[in-house]
């Protein structure tokens, strides 16, 4: 560059900083430089839609309930009781429809309930055409395996935090509950044990239509509601099973208050649940409840 062209730079330069200068004295303000770009593409670039990646979305969809259920096999665990022993169901057929039924929720106080439960197992697992296409069962043999393990049938009533699962719903839920004539836990707050939470995810995930779950001693069946007067389908539903099974249907259990109760819970979720209770705690009335369970898978076929 020769001398000339330097000076007439530096002029320029000076003459533009004068004016800035005088700017900001006029208007009180600085003066701010903006950069023009009017004519850059200041837009995303978005890839173009080619049939390629239109396929590959439209192959992007959500898995069926048949998939679903096809996909956890005949067998799966629910999770871990509080003593470390797994919850195991067993599934049968793929239909929308989910049947649920419960066993061993007292463990060795009621051991014919779960001897009852894992006799449906080998019955389904023997006669699976018996499941109409539009049906899935589910069967839970034994909630409460800590229970199950002790030898006094008194104290396997409870798990091994020595809660009584049957008061550990969120259905008027009490850390302190009754069971006949005496006092038994509730746990520390509703589903703060491990079997009671397992079972809350199982159906909140699976969304199961209705329940039976068994109980003994007393040769009866009951619907469910929590805090109010049992709905229609719960009632309904306990008519049938009971009229098939041959045991009388009651409209309430009213022989002393429970909370924290899992099957009045399940009404409130949505879930048409009833209550068996057997008629002592050794006999598992195999004949009367194939017949009870037929009439359920019955009153839901398509």
């Amino acid at each position: 560059m020769n001398t000339k062209n330097i000076v007439i730079a530096i002029l320029a330069l000076v003459l533009g900083g004068a004016i800035i200068f005088l700017l900001t004295q006029v208007t009180g303000e600085k003066l701010v430089v903006v950069k023009d770009t009017s004519n850059e593409d200041t837009s995303i670039e978005k890839p173009a839609v080619t049939e390629e990646n239109k396929e590959v979305e439209e192959m992007i969809v959500e898995p069926s309930t048949e998939e679903i259920k096809t996909s956890r096999g005949p067998k799966s665990v629910l999770g871990q009781s509080a003593g470390g022993e797994d919850i195991t169901a067993y599934h049968f057929g793929v239909g929308e429809t989910e049947l649920l039924f419960v066993g061993g929720v007292h463990g060795a106080y009621s051991p014919n309930t779960s001897e009852l439960a894992n006799s449906l197992v080998e019955h389904f697992n023997k006669n699976p055409n018996e499941i109409p296409n539009n049906i899935s069962i589910t069967i839970i043999p034994t909630l409460n395996p800590d229970g199950s393990d002790k030898s006094d049938n008194v104290a396997g009533r409870f798990n091994a935090n020595n809660v009584d699962l049957n008061r550990n719903f969120d259905c008027e839920w009490s850390e302190t509950a009754t069971w006949r004539n005496q006092e038994v836990s509730g746990g520390t707050e509703p589903f703060s044990e491990p079997e009671a939470a397992a079972l809350r995810d199982y159906i909140t995930t699976y969304q199961p239509k209705a329940a039976v779950v068994w109980f003994s001693a007393e040769g009866k069946v009951y619907p469910s509601s929590c805090g109010r007067a049992p709905g229609k389908a719960s009632i309904e539903l306990a008519a049938t099973f009971a009229t098939a099974a041959g045991y009388p249907a009651e409209a309430e259990f009213d022989a002393y208050a429970i909370t924290g109760d899992m099957v009045n819970w399940m009404s409130d979720e949505g879930v048409t649940a009833i209550s068996v209770l057997l008629s002592d705690h050794k006999n598992p009335e195999l004949d009367k409840n194939l017949r009870g369970v037929g009439a359920v898978i019955a009153n839901y076929a398509e």
